[in-house]
């Protein structure tokens, strides 16, 4: 038996249209001859010059935020509240046996940009692919965003995933879901637009608040959603960053694959 791992991560990086503006990672890079002296301060007496080629160690300061690069959510950034009124608990207090569960993936890149899922849209593409949803399974929803990333319209591409299609997944028990657009829920500009023609507010983040009834993590910004197969099992592993208090974590997703 031979194990096939297919990364589902997009790297952080530069100058790439990954979040809205004002939002995105900046890193610098920080070269072997950019850092000898910063090395030899370490140890008095020493010349840079007397380091193999002058050469320090290569390093990266980076500026982030826990929702750059491909992330898990944890309930706290939904709400402050979930399950019904208990505190929402924060990325390190996300049960590691949630990110270790076998995967199913809903193809939904037909769907327009905007277009807000319904549970009967959950249902028929199950049926469709012959999927029993079981607890605790991890649901990742490919949209047309994945293609889109890193090109301007990014983060107003792809599908969302309403409230009532979120609480279908959550009422059978899935606790873990993922999506390959930059939001769980519709891009923000598309909301605006019937939030603005309506007024209802409760249009906005409509899919992040279900965890308010039942806590959940999703993934954002997944990739190679494609890649993943319809009629092979996979498991899905999306341990996050431990970060103390924080509402998200960094992840390397990865798709694990049993062949024979």
């Amino acid at each position: 038996m031979a194990r096939r791992f297919i990364d589902l991560s997009v790297p952080l990086e530069t100058g790439v249209a990954s979040d809205p503006p004002g939002y995105e990672p900046q890193i610098e890079y920080r070269a072997h001859a950019d850092t000898a002296s910063e090395m030899a301060a370490f140890f008095p007496g020493l010349a840079p010059e007397q380091l193999p080629n002058r050469e320090g160690w290569a390093i990266e300061w980076i500026r982030l935020n826990t929702h750059n690069g491909t992330h898990l959510d944890a309930p706290y950034h939904h709400h402050s509240t979930m399950d019904g009124g208990k505190r929402a608990i924060t990325i390190d207090e996300v049960p590691l046996d949630w990110c270790f569960r076998p995967g199913v993936r809903l193809d939904f890149r037909s769907l327009p940009d905007g277009h807000v899922v319904q549970p009967d849209e959950v249902e028929r593409e199950l049926l469709r692919l012959g999927h029993d949803l079981k607890p605790f399974d991890i649901v990742l929803v490919n949209t047309g965003a994945g293609a889109r990333y890193g090109e301007a319209d990014y983060v107003s591409s792809g599908c969302g995933m309403g409230r009532e299609a979120t609480l279908y997944l959550l009422e059978r028990g899935v606790r873990v879901t993922g999506t390959d657009a930059w939001s769980w829920d519709a891009p923000f500009i598309h909301t605006r637009t019937k939030f603005e023609a309506t007024g209802d507010a409760g249009l906005i983040w409509e899919g992040h608040r279900a965890s308010m009834e039942h806590g959940y993590c999703h993934l954002e910004k997944l990739h190679n959603l494609e890649s993943l197969p319809e009629s092979v099992p996979f498991t899905v592993a999306c341990f996050p960053a431990k970060i103390k208090g924080a509402s998200a974590g960094w992840t390397r997703a990865v798709a694990i694959i049993e062949e024979e």
